[in-house]
């Protein structure tokens, strides 16, 4: 075991009513997700139905990811100061509004709206699935709780390709969506009756809460630590490749440009689901073990990405051969698990009271990347006639911005990591018996 992974003093127990509550808190999410990913299975579908082009139909996914990243920092200070069953309560709510307007809109305009107010719910999820997980496990199993999050997450991917997709094209778009939407009120069921923010015995500390005054303390002290800004940048450069194809440009790429049937497609799709769930337990195990794995992890996901990427995009023929698109399925579906490597590095740079105001601003920083390369693909796709070489060229612009910042950060986040590590080593040695 790392040093990284030492027990701290006050830590959670852990054991079986634990892996309960939490069970509990990362169902919310994995509904939450499946409703995200619904639109990545039914973007030709809602091509036709709202008769939209391919940037009016990014709006759709931009619109939802702008209201989640805009809500994370506010989220973030929400689940600090409110308490994780009340955040996913009300995201429950939001989101299941959401997927039931969605299948009801009868207008391109209320389906915008619709998907706003299901991106409004879905951020607050994550979040305090996260809280959930430092409230009732010990510090050392955090690396491999929060990847166990991601891989519920992506089985709810898993759910959209699979399920969804079949039943959107058995039984129509209202049916299924509207039918979908029944199991955000079994997640809010759940919470409401089974759901515990914290153990006995380990409470949080009172904190007091001073409106704006308060609000700004919490998000500059956040800032100021250099692993919430190394876990934003992390973010930021490893999820949004596979974001991006899963959640829209991923069955289109593979059937306007690749040649593929939507069949087909969609079994890549379902490998990059498949791939993020094995890749993210494998990650979680060596972080969990290793903290020094951790940039190596993450700096080699955006290199591998990049090199596949490029090499089916310039494919010196009219269509890439299926053996490079299921390597690009595969190395995409490791772009999930590396993303969750960033909230490792936010996690020990703050304390227990900021934890979700860090991990919210941690969390923006794939979904701000998600949003830029959708709404950029959709323009260039637009602008070009359908040329998705050039459009997807945008990802290389994206990923060299990001890692130029991890570069830049990561010297000063592991100091200052190493610095508390043994601070709190030293406080626990004097702390009288």
């Amino acid at each position: 075991m790392s040093r990284g992974s030492a027990s701290l003093p006050g830590d959670p127990p852990g054991g079986r009513r634990a892996v309960m509550i939490w069970g509990i808190g990362v169902s919310v999410y994995f509904v939450a997700v499946i409703f995200r990913t619904s639109l990545g299975v039914a973007g030709l579908d809602a091509a036709d139905r709202f008769h939209v082009g391919a940037s009016a139909l990014s709006t759709f996914s931009i619109l939802q990811l702008l209201v989640y990243a805009g809500m994370q920092i506010p989220v973030g200070l929400l689940v600090d100061r409110l308490g994780t069953k009340k955040m996913l309560s009300i995201g429950a709510v939001l989101f299941t509004a959401g997927q039931l307007g969605f299948a009801f809109s009868p207008s391109y305009g209320t389906a915008l709206a619709s998907r706003a107010l299901l991106g409004c719910g879905d951020a607050m999820t994550f979040i305090s699935v996260l809280r959930l997980g430092t409230r009732w496990f010990p510090a050392r199993r955090g690396p491999l709780v929060a990847q166990l999050a991601g891989l519920v997450g992506m089985a709810g991917n898993l759910v959209s390709t699979l399920v969804l997709a079949r039943l959107l094209h058995g039984i129509g778009w209202t049916p299924a969506f509207a039918g979908s939407a029944l199991a955000g009120v079994v997640a809010l069921v759940l919470v409401f009756l089974f759901l515990k923010d914290h153990p006995e015995g380990h409470e949080p500390a009172p904190f007091p809460h001073q409106g704006a005054a308060y609000v700004r303390k919490q998000i500059a002290a956040s800032w100021r630590e250099p692993g919430t800004r190394l876990g934003l940048w992390v973010h930021f450069t490893t999820q949004f490749p596979a974001m991006v194809f899963l959640l829209l440009w991923g069955l289109p790429f593979l059937v306007q440009a690749q040649g593929l049937s939507r069949a087909t497609a969609g079994e890549l799709l379902t490998l990059v689901v498949l791939s993020n769930m094995v890749v993210g337990l494998v990650y979680g195990q060596i972080v969990a073990r290793h903290h020094t794995a951790r940039l190596p992890l993450a700096l080699g996901t955006v290199g591998a990405t990049a090199v596949v990427w490029a090499a089916t995009l310039v494919y010196p023929a009219d269509h890439a051969p299926m053996w490079l698109l299921v390597v690009l399925c595969a190395v995409l579906g490791a772009c999930g698990p590396a993303s969750m490597i960033g909230f490792d590095f936010a996690r020990p740079a703050n304390p227990p009271e900021r934890q979700g105001t860090a991990s919210g601003i941690t969390n923006m920083g794939g979904f701000v990347a998600s949003m830029t390369t959708l709404f950029v693909v959709g323009v260039l796709l637009d602008a070009t006639g359908d040329d998705y070489t050039v459009a997807f060229s945008c990802v290389f612009l994206l990923q060299g911005l990001g890692v130029s910042q991890i570069l830049r950060l990561r010297g000063r986040a592991v100091r200052r990591e190493r610095e508390r590590l043994v601070a709190s080593r030293v406080e626990t040695v004097h702390v009288p018996a």
